[in-house]
């Protein structure tokens, strides 16, 4: 018989860090503002395959911080987000799945109207995410998934009075958590487009039951990242969102980085 092991379980980890800096004299005449910014993305995933059941986790965790001279340091970006997802397979490309993911950000987040002092918007958990789905799978490549998750709950938390009475996020007077039941759908791209250059993005869209179309949730996040050398790449990351219990308009944020990466395998 071959001599052979057969491992159901994969594993992947990447590390990436972004340092920028800037520094001017006290006499520079075009004027500018000596400025230090540090940003880290950390991406575990690990994988069980054994048909017909697939097992998939995810924990994918973004934080920066920026110092200007004469200002304190002040947040960047923040978030953690943790997937989980057992399927089993119904056919060639199809597949039924139930999963459960949490989103949040782990450090306070401050608006800065000048001359007021800073208000707390944000912190742990508030707001936090917890989604249950349970739907149908359509995987036609390695690179390429989408999930409909035709019976979806979702948990809006706020669990901190301070970000509450600035920000409800939707929630009701005086309560700290609220439910919803929607249909969900996530499609999610990770392939080298080109070489040396690779695309990552992850499109969700949230239709929840029973409230208005202007209730609809979209978010949109993207990193294409350039390898100049196994060390070293350039990065852009940007996110789109639509939540109008977080804000009437389309929110963005946009960032461009040269740094370390390391990926294991």
């Amino acid at each position: 018989m071959p001599d052979y092991e057969i491992h159901h379980w994969r594993k992947w980890f990447t590390f990436a860090l972004n340092f920028n800096q800037s520094a001017f004299s006290s006499n520079w005449s075009a004027g500018g503002v000596s400025a230090v910014a540090v940003g880290t993305n950390i991406i575990y995933r690990t994988e069980y395959n054994k048909s017909p059941f697939v097992y998939t986790a995810e924990v994918n965790f973004l934080y920066g911080r920026s110092k200007n001279k004469g200002q304190g340091a002040r947040k960047t970006n923040d978030r953690l987000f943790i997937d989980n997802k057992l399927a089993t397979k119904l056919s060639q490309n199809w597949y039924f799945f139930g999963s459960l993911s949490i989103e949040t950000q782990i450090d306070k987040g401050y608006q800065y109207p000048d001359p007021n002092p800073p208000i707390l918007i944000s912190n742990f958990f508030a707001p936090g995410y917890i989604t249950e789905s349970i739907g149908f799978e359509y995987k036609p490549s390695k690179y390429f998934d989408l999930r409909l998750g035709t019976g979806t709950a979702r948990q809006t938390l706020v669990l901190d009075d301070s970000v509450r009475k600035v920000q409800s996020y939707g929630l009701e007077e005086g309560k700290n958590v609220r439910n919803e039941l929607a249909f969900q759908a996530v499609a999610l791209f990770d392939k080298d487009i080109m070489q040396n250059l690779h695309l990552n993005w992850r499109y969700a869209l949230f239709i929840p039951y029973g409230r208005p179309l202007a209730y609809v949730n979209h978010r949109l996040d993207l990193t294409l990242i350039a390898r100049v050398n196994k060390l070293i790449n350039v990065t852009i990351n940007g996110t789109a969102l639509y939540n109008k219990d977080t804000s009437p308009d389309i929110q963005a944020t946009e960032g461009l980085a040269l740094g370390l990466m390391y990926k294991f395998p």
